[in-house]
């Protein structure tokens, strides 16, 4: 099979619709599967890292164009939407390069770059799926008189959500459809339980010199809510000394709450970690006792269920994908109000007072739903449906 990924984001990027296309390929890739992928240049703090932007790039499987970004325009630009066609004019050719002997495009999330891509499979009687992962859904409007992502998400072989919750705003909004489902992200094997000792020791490698070790893994930015989750540590901090908070991830609200450790007098036991290797963010999910939540929206958060693989309970916000964990996983998932910095407090100080590892049927669940061969099963299933329904 020969398929082409086209999503906004790829790695080096650590979005969501950036890490399920590179898995997705490496998996067809060791079967023995052509793949490709068209995507926009890295925007995630790309400046800070080096990049290699030749046509194929490490950690994915084929070969890959860049498509630049939209740069912001004024004036008669922007009314001609210049840009946009400019952009369009780039995917399309991409496409005519990469994938034109593909049999199946996998379109990820939205944008411009998807829209151009529907199209062009359209127009190419060429079967695509699309997988949503929370946003398009989420900020949902139709555009009249033509709404570009609407025409792409009906003119799907095959629809793919990200989580339960997304599938049912979807069909609120007016979004339903046949040929849908729910695929859950991938969590790596890297994330699973360890013993004590092996806990002990990591957390001194990793340099934790308190006892017990709240965790948040997001991107630094207003929806992932950090801004709440300082003031919440600050007030547990105020009668835990013994307790840290590890933040892993870059974002533009980096500065921001510094500033705001620094005003609060925790910022001696704060550590904000970065950008991460995956092993390094397992390690942080593993010698964790907590791991808090504290988005604002979220459809299925990953870095949620990689904690609870690793045995960390979850406190979380009572987000969509918040709730869909609890219904998942139950009292190792426990629900706050969004916003509400006092009730995050409490519930992680009563997991700080009483430390505990999550309960047996957490570790089923997540290797019934989560692991890679039942995800990449779960896709190798929507190909052939969607190739089939071509095929007749």
């Amino acid at each position: 099979m020969r398929v082409c990924h086209v999503s906004p984001h790829l790695p080096p990027d650590q979005a969501a619709n950036a890490l399920l296309p590179a898995e997705l390929g490496c998996w067809a890739h060791e079967r023995g599967d052509e793949v490709s992928y068209v995507a926009h240049e890295p925007a995630q703090d790309a400046t800070s890292r080096p990049l290699d932007l030749g046509p194929r790039t490490a950690g994915l499987t084929g070969p890959v164009r860049w498509i630049p970004r939209r740069r912001r325009s004024s004036g008669v630009a922007r009314a001609l939407r210049i840009d946009a066609w400019r952009v369009a004019q780039q995917v399309s050719a991409a496409l005519d390069e990469v994938a034109a002997h593909a049999d199946l495009l996998h379109l990820h999330s939205n944008g411009l770059i998807i829209e151009v891509a529907a199209a062009w499979a359209r127009r190419r009687r060429r079967p695509y799926i699309l997988t949503l992962y929370g946003t398009e859904i989420w900020h949902y409007r139709r555009r009249w008189p033509i709404d570009r992502f609407t025409r792409a998400y009906e003119g799907a072989a095959h629809v793919t959500f990200y989580s339960h919750r997304l599938l049912d705003r979807a069909r609120a909004e007016g979004l339903d459809r046949s040929s849908v489902s729910v695929v859950y992200p991938a969590v790596s094997d890297a994330f699973t339980r360890h013993d004590d000792a092996t806990r002990a020791t990591w957390r001194a490698a990793l340099g934790i010199h308190e006892r017990h070790v709240v965790l948040n893994v997001k991107r630094l930015h207003r929806l992932a809510g950090q801004t709440f989750l300082i003031d919440a540590f600050a007030r547990v901090g105020a009668r835990r000394p013994d307790v840290r908070l590890v933040l892993c991830g870059a974002g533009p609200l980096r500065g921001q709450l510094e500033a705001q450790a620094q005003a609060a007098g925790i910022a001696h036991r704060v550590t904000f970690a970065g950008l991460l290797p995956n092993e390094d963010v397992a390690r942080y999910a593993a010698v964790a006792d907590v791991f808090a939540l504290s988005s604002l929206l979220e459809a299925l958060p990953t870095v949620a269920v990689e904690a609870l693989a690793s045995g960390t309970p979850v406190v979380s916000t009572d987000s969509p994908g918040g709730l869909e964990l609890h219904e998942l996983f139950g009292d190792d998932v426990t629900i706050v109000p969004r916003e509400d910095a006092q009730a995050l407090a409490g519930a992680l100080d009563r997991f700080i007072g009483e430390p505990r590892r999550t309960r047996a049927g957490t570790a089923d669940h997540i290797a019934s739903h989560f692991r890679a061969p039942i995800v990449w099963a779960a896709f190798t299933r929507v190909y052939a449906e969607a190739l089939g329904r071509h095929a007749c």
